[in-house]
């Protein structure tokens, strides 16, 4: 009773002490406790302790990608890590699935531009159970040929569903345009052509080339101590034998000269309007003046000036963006918007106009504060789960942005002045060279493709 009332008057004092100390230091609400370790067999390890409920997260970062991939074989690397769940040497694709519902845990694989992830959310009762399922899927596969046909069958079929949508189109064709044979203008997924060239032995080459401890990330979070993770890989993970990793060699990014018009005509109310350029790496020491000055111009929803132009004052669009993306090589730029077809070509114009202007006159304090506020304030949502931890650990690693990256963030952004926003938009924005994609109906859209292009 007496240690309870104790309690009770001290709390105001802690609440206190508490406050006092999140206005001095704002990341203490989500800075991330997190360890580092290499192991012997070259695997990176990252651990975050978080006790407060009992789940734990592991997500597994491979280096293996489409950028690994011959071009003839395109899709080899997503087929790849849709098959890792598809039967080992002791269970069938069955067996894995319900032995994985069994105890309510969820195994999945993606493939993105850059890396394949292997991801477990389990509870921490049955963490053994699912790092058992885990080791297995990643060392042990198979690839039965069965399972191999299923999959490339799903595969093209999914494909083939997207064709129908017209943004998909659009996104499909702006890549395409953009990067030629360079990896980042393919689908992750190949194509249909692609896929059946696609054989047993070319599956079984690529994962024992690539699926090696040594190009690996394992970031761990949740209800797990120092020990209990270190018993966990000693027991499942020991067998995972380095390899020599055969070099990635990137093909140089294209320059892009003037203007590329590219036109698809649909039966179409609405056009579905992509455009921009080649962008930056994430590794470019420009991003955190980029992602505020994007901010501004197109990222900013509500706040930003297409948005303000093109939906308030003009009505012609319900929805209109733009992004910078995250990538290894240089990313995309790109604008992306729906409005009539009759009002395709203004709202082009006012793309266009808006880049030249950020480009030539500086961003107002307002904009600056706002922009700025909004990052650094939105960041610990991208921190407000372990999945979320787990994931943003191992892009932190694989970008080599250091362990306390999450803290250094809101410094990185605070210190982006008016006249680094204007210097990054004229380095970055390219209003007279960029790709321009439409599908439409374009005869109603009064666009036609540059010269030399033709419709597509």
């Amino acid at each position: 009773m007496t240690g309870k009332t104790a309690g009770v008057r001290l709390q105001p004092w802690l609440l206190a002490a508490a406050l006092f100390l999140v206005l001095l230091n704002p990341g203490l609400l989500w800075a991330i406790e997190a360890e580092r370790v290499v192991r012997p067999n070259g695997l990176v390890v990252l651990h975050a302790e978080k006790h407060h409920l009992p789940i734990v997260k592991v997500t597994l970062l491979v280096k293996a990608s489409p950028s690994d991939e011959p071009v003839r074989l395109a899709g080899l690397a997503n087929l790849v890590a849709e098959l890792l769940t598809e039967g080992t040497a002791e269970r069938t694709s069955e067996q894995i699935s319900e032995e994985t519902e069994f105890i309510g845990a969820e195994l999945s694989t993606s493939t993105d531009r850059d890396y394949t992830t292997v991801t477990l959310s389990v509870l921490k009762k049955d963490v053994e159970k699912g790092f058992d399922l885990l080791s297995d899927i990643l060392l042990n596969p198979t690839f039965p040929e069965e399972e191999i046909r299923r999959k490339k069958e799903l595969i093209k079929g999914a494909l083939k569903q997207r064709e129908e949508d017209p943004g998909f189109v659009a996104a499909r064709l702006f890549r395409e345009a953009l990067y030629g044979d360079h990896p980042y203008g393919r689908l992750v997924e190949g194509t249909p052509e692609s896929i059946d060239r696609i054989g047993r032995e070319d599956i079984i080459r690529f994962y024992r080339a690539f699926y090696r401890p040594n190009n690996s990330i394992l970031s761990v979070v949740g209800d797990l101590s120092r020990e209990e993770l270190e018993a966990l890989l000693r027991r499942y993970l020991s067998g995972w034998e380095r390899k020599e990793v055969p070099e990635r060699r990137m093909p140089p990014v294209p320059e892009l000269k003037g203007r590329k018009v590219i036109t698809l005509d649909r039966d179409l109310t609405q056009a579905n309007i992509a455009l921009g350029h080649i962008g930056i790496r994430r590794a470019n020491p420009d991003y955190y003046a980029v992602s505020v000055m994007n901010y501004i111009f197109g990222g900013g929803g509500f706040a930003s000036r297409l948005m303000s132009r093109i939906r308030d004052d003009m009505g012609l669009a319900y929805d209109v963006h733009s992004y910078f993306t995250s990538d290894q090589d240089r990313g995309v730029f790109k604008v992306g918007v729906q409005t009539k077809n009759a009002s395709a070509k203004t709202v082009i114009e006012v793309i266009i106009e808006e880049m030249r202007r950020i480009r030539k006159e500086p961003v107002s304090e307002e904009e600056l504060k706002d922009a700025k506020a909004y990052l650094t304030g939105s960041f610990p949502r991208r921190l407000d789960t372990m999945g979320k931890i787990a994931d943003f650990l191992a892009l932190t690693e694989f970008y080599g942005l250091g362990i306390d990256y999450d803290r250094r963030y809101p410094g990185f952004i605070n210190s982006v002045t008016r006249e680094d926003v204007l210097r990054v938009a004229g380095e970055y924005l390219h209003p007279d060279d960029h790709v321009l994609v439409v599908v439409a109906d374009i005869e109603k859209t009064g666009i036609q493709a540059a010269r030399g292009d033709g419709e597509r």
